[in-house]
C-alpha cells in the first residue's frame, strides 16, 4: 500500500473477530492481476479505515490499495472523471447527484455505503441551543447537500423555518421564519473548525470535526436528526466511474469494507461520531453521544 497526503495531479489492533466472509480465492488472484487500485479518500475517518483493511485484510484477498489523501471535496470527483484514480470514498449520494448535475460528463457508480458522519451544532462560547443569543452567527458548510442538511439541524431545534418549497437545496436565503434573528454563515467544510473561536456556534461535518478534535474539546449543542433515510440520504460510500463497477477490485474492497472487523473498527474508534453500515444498508452500533 502506498499512502500520500497530497492533491493529485492537476485536477485535482488488529482485532480477534471472525470475519463475515473470507474472499474467493478466484476472486483474489484477479484483484491482484488487476494491479493497486487507486481510490482517493478524506483522510478521516475514510483513510483510516483504509488503512485498517490494508493492514489487517488486503494482503490475504490479493488487493493492492494506492490511497490518496485529499483535504477537499472538489478534488475526487475530478481526479476519478479524468482517470487519476480508479475509486474515491468521500461522499454521500446527495453531494455526488449535486456535483454531477455541475461536474464534468463522466458516469459515476455509487457503489456501496460504508459509515455516517453525523453532523454536530459545535461551540465553545456556549454550553447549550438555549443559551445562543439574538443575533448569534452559525457558520454552516457552504456546498449544497450539506448546507441543506445544516439547516435541518437548526429547524428541528427550533431555531428557523426552512421554507418546504425549497426541497433538498435550500440555503439560508430560504429561511422563511428566524425569531433569533440568526445569522447563518456558509463557509467551505474544512474551514468550519477553525471558524468556531469567532462564530457562537458552527455545524461541522462528522469528518472535520474529528480530525480537529471538536468531539473532546467543543461543546456539542445538537446532533442532526435521523430520518426513514437518514443512511440512503447521507450515508458516505465508494465511488467509481460506471464501466469500472464490476471491477474485480473493487468488488474486493467491498467485501472487505463490510467485513465484520472493519465494522467493529469503526465502532469502536469513533464511538458514535461516525455510524457504520453494513452491506444491508443497515446502522451498525450506537448512536451519536447525547449533546451535553
Amino acid at each position: 500500500m502506498r499512502m500520500t497526503p497530497t492533491v493529485i495531479g492537476a485536477a485535482a489492533v488488529t482485532l480477534a473477530l471472525s470475519a463475515c466472509g473470507a474472499p474467493s480465492e478466484q476472486a483474489a488472484s484477479e484483484a491482484a492481476e488487476a494491479g493497486a487500485l487507486r481510490i482517493g479518500v478524506s483522510p478521516v475517518p475514510h483513510g483510516d479505515i483504509l488503512a485498517f483493511i490494508d493492514e489487517n485484510l488486503a494482503e490475504e484477498a490479493g488487493l493492492d490499495l494506492e490511497i490518496e489523501e485529499i483535504s477537499d471535496y472538489n478534488t475526487p470527483n475530478a481526479a476519478l472523471a479524468e482517470g487519476e484514480l480508479d475509486a474515491n470514498y468521500f461522499q454521500h449520494r446527495a453531494f455526488l447527484a449535486e456535483w454531477q448535475e455541475n461536474g464534468p460528463d463522466a458516469e459515476f457508480a455509487y457503489v456501496t455505503d460504508v459509515h455516517i458522519e453525523r453532523l454536530g451544532l459545535y461551540s465553545e462560547s456556549v454550553e447549550s441551543v438555549d443559551d445562543l443569543p439574538e443575533g448569534a452567527e452559525i457558520a454552516v458548510p457552504n456546498d449544497p447537500a450539506n448546507l441543506n442538511r445544516a439547516l435541518r439541524i437548526l429547524e428541528a431545534e427550533g431555531l428557523v423555518t426552512v421554507d418546504p418549497e425549497a426541497g433538498e437545496t435550500a440555503t439560508e436565503n430560504d429561511i422563511a421564519d428566524n425569531p433569533r434573528d440568526l445569522v447563518v454563515t456558509p463557509l467551505e467544510a474544512a474551514q468550519l473548525p477553525r471558524s468556531i473561536a469567532d462564530v457562537d456556534a458552527a455545524i461541522v461535518n462528522g469528518n472535520y470535526a474529528i480530525e480537529a478534535g471538536l468531539t473532546e474539546d467543543a461543546n456539542v449543542l445538537a446532533w442532526e436528526p435521523e430520518g426513514e433515510d437518514y443512511v440512503e440520504t447521507y450515508a458516505n460510500g465508494l465511488v467509481t466511474l460506471a464501466e469500472n463497477a464490476g471491477d474485480e477490485r473493487i468488488l474486493q474492497l467491498v467485501e472487505l469494507l463490510h467485513d465484520e472487523r472493519v465494522l467493529e473498527y469503526i465502532e469502536s474508534t469513533w464511538q458514535g461520531v461516525v455510524l457504520p453500515v453494513d452491506a444491508d444498508g443497515a446502522v451498525v452500533g450506537s448512536a451519536a453521544p447525547a449533546a451535553e
